[in-house]
């Protein structure tokens, strides 16, 4: 009796699990292909200036769509070397006390934010690295998504960029008023000076504002903004002032 031989050919099952490898090969190699890019890309703005960001393109989109409600952007980089130490201390003071020791995410702020949620609502626990890789790359609001990528970005920018390169970008791309983003625009608008020459009371001030700027207003601030401003310049003063900055 002849037994005849089963033909795999005709199976369907084969047939999709190689359909299946062969799009998750796909997936994996596309994957591939962002990730290097986003690499060299970060590498270039390790020295390059930054032309722009996330939340600038963003503000410029509302303008475009709405002018009569939305103002363009005013924004223009400046180098360390144009930028006073003592903005680059106060937003330390105000943002992120272990900037120089942590790796992007800091677990001990984020233990902090996670006890407080669960008692009192959502805190925030976002280092200056989160407020860089959100502000550049990614959109506001609140969800898990966003802030997954925005940790993972926050450990790609530690492991190519420098402390200080960090803080610069960070420095360059931050809101502090409405339409008014980096330090150059908010020196230059607010105080009439240039970014290097920005005081202690007025670099705390505008660290002071760093968490609601599109509704602060320095030069006529609300009991609660001079109050940040003082808690700031204490802060300052307990970091060691400039001698702070020896640790990027």
């Amino acid at each position: 009796m002849l037994v005849k031989e089963y033909d795999m050919t005709n199976d369907p099952e084969p047939r999709r699990g190689g359909i299946f490898r062969a799009i998750l090969k796909k997936i994996v190699q596309l994957l591939l292909i962002v990730v290097t890019l986003f690499f060299v890309l970060l590498l270039i703005f390790r020295w390059a200036p930054i032309p722009t960001s996330a939340f600038i393109f963003h503000q410029n989109y509302l303008a475009k769509q709405n002018p009569d409600k939305h103002d363009q952007a005013t924004y223009q980089w400046l180098d360390w070397e144009d930028i006073s130490p003592q903005l680059a201390i106060a937003v330390i003071a105000a943002e992120d006390q272990r900037f120089p020791t942590h790796w992007g995410v800091d677990t001990i702020e984020l233990k902090k934010a996670l006890s407080s949620t669960r008692r009192r609502g959502p805190r925030g626990a976002s280092t200056i690295t989160q407020q860089v890789a959100k502000n550049l790359f990614l959109w506001g609001g609140r969800s898990y998504t966003r802030k997954a990528l925005e940790a993972a970005i926050s450990v790609s920018l530690e492991i190519v960029w420098p402390k200080k390169r960090i803080l610069e970008v960070y420095i360059n791309i931050a809101q502090f008023g409405d339409a008014i983003f980096g330090v150059k625009a908010a020196s230059e608008s607010l105080f009439d000076v240039k970014a290097k020459n920005l005081s202690r009371q007025q670099a705390a001030m505008l660290a002071a504002v760093l968490p609601k700027p599109a509704v602060s207003n320095v030069n006529d601030p609300r009991p609660s903004l001079r109050q940040r401003q003082q808690w700031i310049l204490k802060q300052m003063k307990q970091l060691g002032g400039l001698n702070y900055l020896k640790r990027l």
